[in-house]
């Protein structure tokens, strides 16, 4: 592996972090939600930022996306009494077996938070795993999918500085770092 690789791969692992832990907790410039099409709130990480982040928060999705937002894509609006500037509401797919285009959407509220944070001067950022909770979405799957748009967007993103994904439970932690570990791999390898 040539020094430019290991350079690139150096710095993707420092921009690109896994913790364990609670979102809400979490100090960022934002904080992805999983959030429901509605955006009304819910159970899951969904539940606990609304409640974190007061009832202002609600009242201002109702106002500014009354309409809601479609799977695959994010809204943005404040964060209130959380310990960030805003929370981009993402809603990832509901898991139907993999044949209804669920890794797509999934990658794609990934990619668009990290376009939404270039575009906001956003420097960190961090994600729940979305949807791997009620809706369903097996593990291991949804790391692969989370990890690999993850990296491919920090391409296009040089002022996020860090990416953090924060994970409610150590076995959720171990398919990210594992998925995180496979990637940096490849990543290590010469790309063609």
């Amino acid at each position: 592996m040539s020094t430019n690789s290991q350079d690139l791969v150096a710095a993707l692992a420092r921009r690109f972090v896994l913790v364990r832990g609670d979102l809400t907790r979490e100090r960022a410039d934002a904080l992805v939600n999983a959030a429901n099409a509605a955006l009304a709130g819910g159970g899951g990480v969904d539940g606990a930022l609304h409640r974190a982040a007061g009832p202002e928060l609600q009242a201002e999705c109702a106002a500014r996306h009354p309409r809601g937002c479609p799977t695959g894509d994010v809204r943005v609006t404040a964060a209130y009494r959380l310990s960030a500037r805003y929370v981009f509401h993402a809603v990832g797919p509901v898991w139907e077996g993999g044949g209804a285009g669920e890794p797509e959407l999934l990658a794609a509220c990934y990619r668009r938070s990290i376009e939404l944070a270039e575009a906001l001067g956003v420097r960190t950022l961090a994600f729940p795993a979305i949807s791997c909770g009620v809706y369903g979405y097996p593990w291991p799957a949804a790391a692969e999918v989370a990890c690999t748009a993850i990296v491919r967007a920090l391409e296009a993103a040089p002022a996020v500085v860090e990416v953090r994904v924060v994970l409610a439970s150590d076995a959720l932690l171990e398919h990210f770092a594992a998925a995180r570990a496979r990637l940096l791999a490849e990543w290590r390898e010469p790309r063609a």
